[in-house]
This record gives C-alpha cells, sequence and structure tokens, in this order.
C-alpha cells in the first residue's frame, strides 16, 4: 500500500507543478473536442470528492459500495460545478481533497475486502486505489503531451 499511496500523492505533485504554466495553454483543450487542463483537473478533483464523501466512508469488511455515477453525466457536472473557478483555485481543491483522501485511506485496515455496485469483484483499499492510479496517469499523460514535458 505505501507504493501506491507514494504515487497517489505523487499525482498531486504533477498536478501542483502546472501552476508555473501560462494560463493560456492550461485553459485552450488537449486536442479538437477535448478538455482543457483546467477541466481535466477539475474532473480529478470531482473524482477524488466523490470517492472521500462516498465510497471512502463505507470502505469496510464485507462492504457492498454504492454504485459509480454516470460517467458521462457525472463529468458534465464537474465541468459546470467549477464553471468561474481559478486554475489555481481548482489545483487547490484538488490538493487538499486528495491530501485528505490519502489521509482516510490510509485508516482503513488493509485486510478487508468490499464489492462496488453490482460487482462480484473484491475489492481492497490498494486495489481500489490502483484504479484511481490508473485513471490519474491517463490523465497525466494527456497533460504532459498537451505541455510537450
Amino acid at each position: 500500500m505505501n507504493k501506491t499511496i507514494r504515487q497517489f500523492n505523487q499525482t498531486m505533485d504533477d498536478i501542483v507543478k502546472v501552476k508555473d504554466i501560462q494560463e493560456s495553454h492550461i485553459l485552450e483543450p488537449i486536442a479538437e473536442g477535448k478538455w482543457s487542463i483546467r477541466e481535466i483537473i477539475g474532473h480529478m478533483y470531482y473524482w477524488d470528492k466523490f470517492n472521500l464523501e462516498n465510497m471512502v466512508p463505507q470502505m469496510s469488511e464485507g462492504a457492498k459500495l454504492p454504485s459509480y455515477p454516470d460517467h458521462d453525466q457525472f463529468n458534465a457536472e464537474a465541468i459546470s460545478a467549477l464553471e468561474g473557478e481559478s486554475v489555481e483555485s481548482i489545483i487547490d481543491y484538488f490538493v487538499a481533497t486528495r491530501k485528505e483522501l490519502i489521509h482516510e485511506l490510509e485508516t482503513i485496515n488493509e485486510n478487508i475486502r468490499f464489492t462496488i455496485g453490482k460487482g462480484k469483484r473484491q475489492l481492497s483499499v490498494e486495489s481500489f486505489t490502483n484504479i484511481f492510479l490508473r485513471h490519474d496517469q491517463h490523465h497525466l499523460d494527456q497533460i504532459k503531451m498537451k505541455l510537450n514535458y
């Protein structure tokens, strides 16, 4: 679990670096028909917030966590909810929420197993976190490609 948490922390560090980028690069779409870096970070923040508020509190042995919301609708809500927020504020929200999420995940017994929604797959805190690490990596790759680093 320590490696997983370190990687989850690393995402925070990578996102904070975006504050040093010229804002015009952060506000333009990463490709035609795609989100901007600002929107990607907002999307990541919103998923962390969802997990912190809805999933983590229910993680216990044998628990059946709620299903995830419809991804498209949830993502649209995330973008809409952050309309008018500055890039810096969104990054700050992401960092604060990620720190709290990591803290809460670290308090859960790593041996418990739970399922999500109607799924039968038994997840641990680590396997759950790894799902979102892959999600982070997908978006970090998009950001790095847009910024050429």
